[in-house]
């Protein structure tokens, strides 16, 4: 069944992302024949067990692929394009792919602090159990993108269009959230202490229990003081 939301202005909706397609077969990737490199297109391989973290390259594509305890720690793919690929307990820790492109991507159990996504998009992309502090999505556009039991403090989503995300059991204790687009963005049983850019959240669509944990930095952001002692 397909879940949707509405946010508070109507403009906002969530999805459930659609999952990847995977190939008929899938070919092992052997190194440095598959490494990736500028304007590559690789299809349908198994990167399983492999070093690429020091891969360097742009405009590549990448379709159907899926990767498997593989290291692209420190990579730098900027306008990179993922289709179709499945990414499981990954390295993916300062990985750099700013005006890049998820399609139909899932990533779980993997390793991605300081990954940075800048300017890019995201469709169909489930982020499930993965380490995504310090991760940095400024400018990045969300639609139908689902974290589920993510790390994601002190992520920064300054001016991202979050409209079509939705974080289920996330740690965000700090994340930062200025100027970015919420109508219709969904947080559930989440950790929201010490969010920054709050008065960007009109339209957002908050738990109750974590609305009453998100009191006092609501109230900061407002300008409210708030008085804890009894009435005289």
């Amino acid at each position: 069944m397909v879940d949707r939301a509405r946010g508070r202005a109507g403009t906002g909706t969530f999805r459930t992302p659609a999952k990847p397609k995977p190939p008929s077969s899938l070919d092992m990737a052997v190194l440095p024949d598959h490494s990736l490199e500028s304007e590559g297109t690789y299809r349908r391989l198994g990167y399983f067990d492999v070093d690429l973290s020091a891969s360097a390259a742009e405009s590549v594509e990448v379709e159907q692929c899926r990767f498997r305890n593989a290291d692209l720690a420190g990579a730098n793919l900027d306008r990179t394009r993922f289709t179709d690929c499945l990414f499981e307990n990954c390295n993916l820790a300062n990985l750099r792919a700013d005006g890049s492109s998820l399609h139909r991507v899932r990533l779980s159990t993997s390793r991605m602090t300081g990954f940075t996504w800048a300017g890019s998009r995201l469709k169909d992309v489930t982020f499930t159990g993965c380490r995504l502090d310090l991760s940095g999505w400024r400018f990045a556009a969300f639609n139908a993108v689902r974290f589920d039991d993510c790390n994601l403090t002190r992520a920064d989503f300054t001016n991202a269009d979050l409209t079509g995300a939705q974080f289920v059991g996330c740690d965000l204790t700090g994340a930062q959230f200025s100027q970015a687009k919420m109508d219709g963005a969904r947080f559930v049983n989440c950790t929201l202490a010490g969010i920054g850019g709050l008065t960007s959240w009109e339209g957002a669509i908050v738990r109750g229990q974590d609305l009453i944990a998100l009191a006092y930095e609501l109230a900061a952001a407002l300008g409210i003081r708030i008085d804890n002692e009894d009435d005289a």
